[in-house]
């Protein structure tokens, strides 16, 4: 009933179009690959506290189509924890589905590049511009989990 050129034909042209869709998908995804990580001095959190925040930054940058990360940097334990951030912490958390019982914050400024091309550029970002001390502010409560509340300038 079936010819069998035709069912391999149409089985090669499927796999070519998984191919085609993988690839692009892998290339217009953010590239966290070559991002430098400075832990600066912390008394207040770990190495590993730190990664595990870093970890949930570098997921959410990984969803930015064709832009690039270059660094992540600690920013200090002062400015982390002063009641301010904390605070503006727990303001966030209603809006975002948590309680507002966070009692540590910590925050990263990061560069990067947007994409070259305005074909490439899915983001709101300028097209092939480097973005410097873009800032991520991660909460939790006692130890818990880090929840990544606001990125950006401010």
């Amino acid at each position: 009933m079936y010819n069998k050129k035709f069912f391999e034909s149409a089985v090669v042209s499927l796999l070519a179009l998984i191919i085609v869709f993988y690839c692009n998908a892998a290339e217009a995804a953010g590239d966290i690959s070559k991002v430098r990580i400075d832990y600066g001095v912390s008394e207040i959190y770990t190495q590993e506290d730190m990664d595990s925040a870093i970890e949930i930054i570098k997921e959410k940058f990984s969803r930015w189509d064709g832009c690039e990360l270059h660094s992540i940097r600690y920013t200090d334990d002062d400015y982390c924890n002063t009641k301010e951030n904390i605070n503006w912490m727990n303001d966030l958390a209603a809006s975002q589905g948590y309680e507002p019982n966070f009692t540590q914050c910590i925050a990263f400024f990061s560069s990067f590049h947007s994409p070259k091309s305005s074909e490439d550029n899915k983001t709101a970002f300028n097209i092939d511009s480097e973005y410097e001390d873009w800032s991520w502010y991660l909460a939790r409560s006692d130890g818990g989990e880090w929840k990544l509340m606001t990125f950006g300038y401010n």
